[in-house]
């Protein structure tokens, strides 16, 4: 395969800003390196024009136990000597304890901890019980306006709830959400690729934010992760797993790796703006960018080999699993 010198930019949704294709999220990765082992790949990823960062601070929720993941981030920006300005900083604002837990308050958190006094965009997402839509679009404004961060988007939402955000900003005269951060992989598409979600993306309402790719890492060769892994909307994860034997055999056709056929798949999706996946050495990091020119050389065979592994085809497509 061709080398891909710099990772290309698109733009995070209608009227957004332009984006590496590639980001790097914050999931089990920098609190999983030796501190100068993280420091380098931040280095060598911005190098290569990895420019955004996802990086969620973990307080509330079912994963708090990552609590210290924005503080190690900003810890090895600074080590790095990277400027504010060299890299998009992708934040989250969750809603698992929301409102008591305000997004103001969620903010000067996670900013104090990066050491930073803005984000770039913000990820709106993960919710329990039915959310008062008018109440976040207006929270999520106040913290525009605040000039905490420019634009915003969702995390895995119903898309009734979607539907009524985009509306109530709208009739408002608010910012509304650009993009999409979904869950999307060469098996779980219904959501990206559903009747809900896809006239969004066709009609150029947001763009899509490729997240969770490996699934955990089972579509990468790992079919039985040690670590956390995310959660399994549809309960599809074996069939899953049968996928990843079918991802290994078009990666050794193509002289490629199971992570960059997962990754290609992806790019080959004209909403998608950016494609967000974990690494915790720069080897990954590497056979991670190779995809790109796999995506770029190889395209049309790969979609017709791996749109059989459509798993969720069954699963309801809305958000509402």
């Amino acid at each position: 395969m061709a080398q891909v010198n710099r990772i290309p930019v698109r733009p995070l949704g209608p009227g957004g800003p332009d984006v590496s294709l590639f980001g790097l999220g914050s999931w089990n990765t920098w609190d999983r390196m030796a501190f100068d082992d993280a420091v380098a790949l931040l280095r060598r990823a911005l190098a290569a024009g990895v420019t955004l960062f996802d990086v969620a601070h973990y307080n509330m929720g079912p994963h708090a136990e990552q609590a210290r993941t924005d503080i190690i981030f900003g810890e090895v920006v600074r080590a790095a000597g990277v400027a504010r300005e060299e890299y998009h900083l992708c934040g989250k604002l969750w809603l698992w304890e929301y409102p008591t837990t305000s997004f103001e308050q969620q903010m000067t958190t996670s900013l104090e901890r990066i050491g930073t006094d803005r984000a770039d965009s913000v990820v709106v997402g993960d919710y329990m019980s039915p959310p008062d839509i008018a109440q976040i679009v207006t929270d999520v404004n106040e913290q525009i306006r605040a000039g905490r961060f420019a634009v915003w988007g969702v995390n895995n939402w119903v898309a009734a709830d979607l539907r009524r955000a985009l509306d109530f900003a709208a009739e408002e005269g608010m910012v509304a959400p650009i993009f999409a951060q979904l869950k999307y992989s060469v098996a779980r598409r219904s959501m990206a690729e559903g009747q809900y979600y896809l006239p969004h993306f066709t009609e150029g309402r947001l763009a899509l934010q490729a997240s969770d790719v490996f699934e955990g890492g089972i579509l990468a060769g790992r079919k039985f992760p040690e670590r956390k892994i995310g959660a399994d909307p549809g309960g599809i994860r074996d069939t899953i797993r049968a996928a990843a034997d079918v991802v290994a055999e078009v990666a050794a056709r193509h002289g490629a790796t199971a992570a960059q056929v997962a990754i290609a798949f992806c790019l080959l999706n004209p909403a998608v703006s950016n494609v967000l996946f974990g690494v915790s050495r720069i080897s990954q990091l590497e056979d991670n960018l190779a995809a790109l020119a796999l995506a770029q050389e190889h395209g049309p065979a790969l979609r017709a080999a791996l749109d059989p592994l459509w798993a969720d085809k069954a699963v309801n497509a809305d958000g509402s699993w």
